[in-house]
């Protein structure tokens, strides 16, 4: 039986975060999804994330096999939609996740899943019981992974960044 779990990221995991990003960068080029193929995410934003405690990693057996960002509060991408809206029921403050991504080796096993579900309850955890992502909307299997973990598709944001469309999501805890 394989070890799972989640923690914050260190400092000490940097390198290894890079290269699983890097690698999800490469695996939406080859699948034609023209996300993060523009210099973003970056190892200044990776470091900042875990500076700001808001990194984690998915370990199996060990190994930091994903990463993910746990944003806490609000987040400006997320306060207006271009279409549709939010949950009646939304809080004032909600959790959001950003830059998700398992190492390549790795996919296939349903471990995005197994991210997201323990960052649902880290979620939980730190209080929020709202909680959002987004992905771009040519990023089919994303969109497969958010769905099957209870997210409902509520419209579109547009990401600063970028100014890329992307679909967003929401899920309210209870």
């Amino acid at each position: 039986m394989s070890n799972i779990y989640l923690r914050q990221a260190t400092i000490d995991d940097l390198p290894r975060i890079i290269k699983i990003i890097d690698s999800a960068k490469k695996t939406l080029r080859d699948r034609g999804v023209n996300q993060w193929q523009n210099g973003y995410p970056n190892e200044e934003i990776l470091e900042q994330d875990i500076q700001e405690d808001i990194s984690y990693v998915l370990i199996l057996n060990g190994r930091v096999v994903g990463v993910a960002a746990l944003q806490q509060g609000y987040d400006q991408n997320y306060q207006e939609m271009t279409s549709g809206s939010w949950n009646g029921n939304s809080d004032v403050t909600y959790s959001v996740v950003h830059r998700i991504a398992i190492e390549a080796d790795h996919q296939g096993e349903h471990l995005s899943s197994a991210l997201l579900q323990q960052l649902l309850t880290m979620s939980y955890h730190l209080g929020y019981r709202d909680v959002r992502i987004d992905t771009h909307p040519d990023n089919l299997v994303m969109q497969h992974i958010i769905e099957s973990s209870g997210f409902e598709e509520k419209g579109t944001i547009t990401m600063d960044e970028d100014l890329g469309v992307r679909k967003a999501y929401q899920i309210l805890l209870k």
